[in-house]
């Protein structure tokens, strides 16, 4: 009998630990709406599974594009993706981390196992939601509740919430100094803009880019060009206000294409004789991509989409821009294997090789997060 109670009590003190959590979070009951501060149920976290409580979530883009309908997802939806947080508890299996941790919850999952992760070229691991829309975790089940209704998850990791549960794969252990407030961002915007440049394009030392977009990410995307060596970096946005940081990262120069009665790329090639070595397009629109695959030299020139396609719209282009030698690619999460890159890149931080600071423009609670997005939408 002692032997079996021996054997029970850590087992019953799990599951008394593993609880629905209530908490609020920001659900978006439907598109074009604004986000519903709500009181939510957090399940525990199943096998293989971690509940994080969530210290600092940034706002991206993607977010706004579920809202305004160019990313489809399903409804109700607790969106948000670039956070850092706390371990408060662990499902069965888990290894990787503990309760007490620093974690960064992972969009793109690294599982170990599957083609891409196990290939060297890849990144983008099999069990990512990015490209089935499905909203739910692995096992095809929810962690939320509102109002006796099933939330959605976004990405797997939901981070508009002060609990969410995500899976052991799409979550990194850092460094337990790292300010949360700060690396946060090293989540989605500045890791997916970063390593655009220094992953995906490989930027050369010496060699010449171009940034279309200078939001979070683009410029990321800047201090990535720098950290590699590009002679030049040519800052593309119609918000001059933008223009002074962009400096201040890295860029040499900052134009508008407003400001010039012929397309962009021209004006690009005219500046550059003859076309950018590298170009980033990180805005998310069609025309703008085309215009920064045009902008690359002829021959050799690489022109990188790292800003998210809108739904249902098909791209037109001159096959002759890339019969010539020009090389078109796509970067999610700036290409890094996550759960490797992550941890690295905090401590990269830590050691002070780049800077985050310039990247964050508003510090703001939970209850005005549609303040934050009415920010984002002005470029503010």
């Amino acid at each position: 009998l002692c032997g079996d109670l021996k054997m029970q009590v850590p087992f019953l003190f799990s599951l008394l630990c593993l609880q629905v959590i209530k908490c609020k979070a920001a659900v978006l009951w439907e598109a074009n709406k604004p986000f519903s501060i709500e009181e939510v149920e957090v399940a525990p976290p199943k096998e293989h599974e971690v509940r994080i409580k969530i210290m600092a979530s940034g706002i991206c883009r993607s977010d706004d594009h579920v809202i305004t309908g160019a990313l489809v997802m399903p409804f109700p939806i607790i969106l948000g993706h670039e956070a850092a947080g706390v371990v408060e508890s662990v499902g069965q299996r888990v290894t990787s981390v503990k309760p007490g941790d620093k974690v960064i919850p992972l969009f793109v999952p690294q599982c170990g196992e599957c083609t891409n992760c196990l290939n060297t070229k890849g990144n983008l691991c099999s069990k990512t939601d990015l490209d089935t829309s499905a909203g739910l975790m692995p096992d095809g089940t929810t962690r939320f509740t509102c109002k006796g209704k099933a939330i959605y998850h976004f990405l797997r990791t939901s981070t508009f919430t002060e609990y969410t549960v995500v899976h052991e794969s799409a979550v990194a252990k850092i460094d337990s100094a790292a300010p949360l407030e700060k690396v946060c961002l090293i989540g989605c915007g500045f890791s997916t803009g970063y390593g655009a440049a220094l992953q995906t394009a490989k930027v050369e030392p010496g060699s010449t880019c171009a940034v279309f977009g200078l939001g979070g990410v683009g410029l990321s995307v800047v201090m990535g060009c720098k950290v590699a060596g590009a002679s030049r970096i040519i800052a593309v946005d119609i918000n001059k206000d933008k223009f002074a940081k962009a400096k201040e990262l890295g860029a040499t120069d900052c134009i508008d294409p407003k400001d010039f009665n012929k397309p962009i790329q021209e004006v690009l090639m005219e500046m550059t004789g003859g076309g950018v070595d590298y170009s980033f397009e990180v805005i998310g629109r069609t025309d703008t991509m085309t215009a920064a695959l045009a902008c690359c030299q002829y021959n050799y020139g690489v022109s990188v989409i790292v800003g998210v396609p809108p739904a249902a719209q098909e791209i037109s282009f001159d096959p002759l821009l890339l019969f010539t030698g020009r090389s078109w690619k796509g970067s999610v999460f700036g290409g890094w294997k996550s759960k490797d890159a992550v941890p690295k890149l905090v401590a990269d931080y830590m050691k002070k090789k780049f800077v985050l600071d310039p990247l964050i423009t508003h510090t703001l609670p939970l209850t005005k997060i549609n303040e934050g997005f009415d920010l984002l939408r002005t470029g503010k």
